[in-house]
């Protein structure tokens, strides 16, 4: 990857996009330091040190956003609102015939997914400020100071404003910024955003080890094990990771001669490559985003979490501590993989695609029964690779319930964003150098 990102900067244009891509990053960790008005800055980090020590989904929130939730900068919502907006628009395409027909229309189709996609995403990142300042307001440090300077009267109804918007306006904003990467930058624009987020906590995460390893040196003698255990099995996790997005199924491909004029045509053998992690970090998101839903409600009745009974016995149901969350969080990934292949694959087009083409697989007969076939590779497929998204996803959580080791932020699903859009942009300065080493028309 080194010598990738070595020989590209050695090529004018490639460097000029490389450099872009680093001034929006830049820009994005200068708006991650950037705090909203109104807020008791003191009694904010109070509070905001326990929520990361907890390991529940603000922390979660916090770690997609690089520590801007937890500052309440402008950047505080992250680009958590556009991935959810993509999610909805996404299921909605194949639910709501018109949207579907739509996207099916080419570029100006796509034109216009894209752009309700920004208007749906300025509207969750509404509903989400508006939620994030309701927590905010309700909530005080362990010395009981408010983190709102304002809790009453119109100073609240303007502060409330303020805020809200600020935090509405940086979500908009980090959508364009993701977007301009895309045009003139290198890589996938929120990939990329979400990437730099995740690596800007790993100082934290380090301070959280070293926190555990002054524990073993007071006295707790188990973490002189579970410290550097966490290690290895991080990097156990890199090298799974790494090695599961390049594994892949390959289904082989005849192609039968024939003859046009004086030429023959066709007879070669290929294959039909079939990616083990289909969806890549994508169905571990849509499960996230799911759970996350009694979460926001939260914020909006119960920020101290002082409800009782039946919904206080809810909303601690669905906390990303409890075994209830592990297990749902575990159906909802195995069950959006199968979800996104379904939405992404269709045996029958691949199966006659291949007929079109004169193109069979060995013992099996065009039509149904390819399209058959290639549709049990794909379920067997995606259930391995559900499988695995799903282990590393639930990792974190069961490796801290049995070591007690919480507040690591450093989760499965954090080390599969970075590893595959890490492979991902290295993948595409391949290609573009590729495509430059050949040899124009006029050369």
């Amino acid at each position: 990857m080194f010598k990738t990102i070595r020989n590209a900067w050695s090529i004018p244009d490639l460097r000029k996009k490389i450099l872009f891509t680093l001034l929006i990053v830049i820009v994005f960790r200068i708006g991650s330091v950037i705090p909203v008005p109104f807020l008791n800055m003191d009694a904010l980090a109070n509070v905001m040190q326990a929520v990361d020590e907890s390991g529940s989904l603000l922390s979660y929130l916090n770690t997609l956003s690089g520590g801007a939730f937890s500052n309440a900068t402008i950047f505080a919502m992250g680009i958590t609102p556009y991935i959810n907006s993509s999610i909805i628009m996404q299921l909605l395409c194949v639910a709501i015939p018109p949207l579907e027909r739509l996207s099916k229309e080419g570029e100006e189709g796509r034109k216009k997914i894209a752009a309700i996609t920004r208007y749906v995403t300025v509207a969750l990142g509404l509903i989400q400020g508006t939620a994030y300042f309701f927590y905010l307001k309700g909530s005080t440090d362990s010395n009981g100071t408010p983190i709102a300077k304002y809790t009453t009267g119109f100073s609240l109804w303007f502060a409330a404003i303020v805020i809200i918007l600020a935090f509405t306006a940086g979500t908009a904003l980090m959508m364009w910024l993701g977007e301009q990467i895309n045009k003139y930058g290198i890589g996938n624009g929120i990939s990329i955003l979400l990437f730099a987020g995740i690596v800007a906590r790993l100082p934290y995460t380090v301070n959280v080890l070293t926190k555990y390893w002054d524990y073993a040196v007071q006295g707790y003698t188990r973490y002189y094990v579970f410290v550097p255990l966490w290690i290895v099995v991080f990097l156990a996790v890199i090298w799974v990771i790494t090695f599961m997005q390049d594994a892949e199924r390959r289904i082989p491909v005849q192609y039968a001669k024939r003859v046009v004029g004086r030429k023959m045509y066709g007879g070669q053998s290929t294959h039909l490559p079939i990616k083990v992690a289909l969806g890549g970090v994508m169905p571990i998101i849509f499960a996230s985003s799911i759970l996350s839903i009694p979460s926001t409600i939260q914020m909006f009745v119960d920020p101290k979490g002082e409800l009782q009974g039946f919904w206080g016995g809810f909303f601690k149901a669905f906390s990303s501590t409890g075994w209830l969350y592990s297990v749902l969080y575990f159906v909802l990934i195995l069950a959006f993989a199968y979800f996104y292949t379904t939405i992404q694959y269709n045996p029958i087009e691949m199966a006659n695609n291949l007929k079109q083409n004169n193109g069979t697989i060995p013992g099996i007969r065009p039509g149904r029964p390819t399209a058959d076939f290639i549709a049990k590779i794909l379920s067997r497929i995606t259930l391995i690779g559900a499988l695995f998204l799903a282990a590393i996803a639930i990792l974190p959580i069961v490796y801290a319930a049995v070591t007690g080791m919480g507040g690591l932020s450093m989760g499965g699903t954090s080390v599969i964003i970075i590893v595959g859009v890490a492979l991902e942009t290295a993948k595409q300065l391949e290609s573009q150098m590729m495509m430059r080493h050949y040899k124009g028309f006029l050369d």
